[in-house]
């Protein structure tokens, strides 16, 4: 739980202890006697501890024109319910709603979280590379055009051009494909990736909140905005529905009064109707559906953008699927080995020898295929080259494991 809802959850625990007390004051005590206002202040320490901030945004809703919502209805049942003398009824309307009120926001908090978990992409500082020296800065604090340098294992804190170094990026948070992008001199970086091997200087292109890592983040805090039809209707239903609710219960507490005289009663009755027909559940619980969805969805690594697509998904009946890593676990496995002049458990451990340094998807399902051999993988000297792939020296032979560039490069 959150500081805040903590912070309630202690408020109703206090609230609900003082009005459990005030149960055993005795309910039949004459008026203005010292057991009479002992039972109400006890009633009233119990209902303001527990509902004073819903008071108080019905009182700012009234100031700006909003009269007719949740805290209003609540209001005005519950403070009704201590005019009639029904303290402990008024004091248990308002205990009850912020119970209510605080397993929906835990709900919400669960789903935010949710959402947030699935895609780590905000980054936390900066290398700044400003008069020859290198300063760690917040990202948002980064101008355009400004140097700033990543190392291996750091994210991409801004779009840019890499200007020094070359490397292999993780880029499956952004797009999915869990194949390095390798990036040299000239390439354009994405905010949001990961650099695996190489040191890289990149110019920045943008600043932090025009980034790419920025504008997904945004999409996904934002997706619970788009509302579906349901949410929509619920909304304009609940916006006649209020009003003609509250117009009822004066009239049933005005009425029949004036055919049997008994105030009391009919009053009482009003406020139970107001309680009972408060918009709180339906009002409530659409959205918190949706929202419910879309956190779920996102505690499995799926992002919907918003309420209207997860209402639009249940009339769908084709579905099209990128294959890697959302179908396939996007890890690659050593299906096949053609050695030429050497076993193959030779040239496995000698490729497993140098690529064990290597951080590349390639590089650890070869690792991988000869542990399971229990192939022995000792070399010295190893070098990764970023974009290329690894040089060795495996049982003092010097030896290359990458790609067609890396061996023209060395004339093997």
């Amino acid at each position: 739980m959150s500081k805040k809802q903590k912070k309630t959850l202690l408020r109703i625990i206090i609230a609900g202890v003082i009005f459990a007390g005030g149960l055993f004051v005795p309910k039949n005590a004459d008026n203005f006697t010292f057991l009479w206002f002992l039972r109400l202040g006890v009633f009233l320490a119990a209902y303001f501890t527990a509902g004073w901030d819903v008071l108080w945004k019905a009182i700012r809703n009234i100031a700006h024109g909003q009269v007719f919502d949740e805290n209003f209805l609540m209001t005005i049942a519950s403070v009704g319910a201590m005019i009639t003398g029904d303290y402990a009824d008024g004091t248990a309307v308002m205990l009850l709603y912020q119970v209510g009120e605080l397993f929906q926001s835990i709900a919400v908090g669960k789903s935010r979280k949710s959402i947030s978990d699935m895609i780590d992409l905000s980054p936390d500082y900066a290398n700044v590379e400003r008069g020859g020296e290198v300063s760690e800065v917040l990202p948002d604090e980064v101008a355009v055009g400004e140097t700033v340098v990543i190392k291996p294992g750091e994210k991409v804190p801004l779009d840019g051009v890499v200007i020094f170094g070359s490397s292999g990026l993780n880029t499956a948070a952004l797009t999915g494909e869990s194949a390095l992008r390798d990036v040299s001199e000239g390439d354009e970086v994405l905010s949001g990736s990961v650099n695996t091997n190489g040191l890289l200087k990149i110019r920045t292109t943008s600043v932090y909140s025009d980034s790419t890592a920025a504008k997904i983040l945004e999409l996904v805090e934002n997706s619970t905005e788009n509302k579906a039809k349901t949410e929509n209707f619920i909304t304009r239903f609940a916006k006649i529905y209020t009003p003609i609710v509250v117009i009822g219960a004066v009239l049933l507490a005005v009425i029949p009064p004036l055919f049997d005289g008994n105030w009391n009663e009919w009053i009482y009755r009003a406020l139970t109707f107001l309680v009972v027909s408060c918009p709180c559940a339906l009002v409530i619980s659409v959205p918190m559906s949706f929202f419910g969805g879309i956190g779920g969805a996102s505690k499995r690594g799926i992002m919907v953008k918003g309420a209207n697509y997860l209402e639009e998904l249940a009339k769908a009946r084709t579905f099209v699927f990128d294959k890697t890593g959302t179908l396939t676990k996007g890890s690659f496995e050593v299906s096949e080995i053609n050695p030429a002049g050497i076993s193959e458990e030779e040239l496995l451990s000698l490729c497993a020898s140098a690529e064990k340094i290597s951080n590349h998807p390639i590089a650890k399902s070869i690792v991988r295929a000869a542990e399971k051999r229990s192939l022995s993988m000792d070399a010295e000297n190893a070098e990764e080259i970023a974009g290329f792939g690894v040089k060795a020296v495996v049982s003092g032979k010097e030896i290359f494991v990458g790609n067609a560039r890396l061996m023209e490069k060395n004339g093997v």
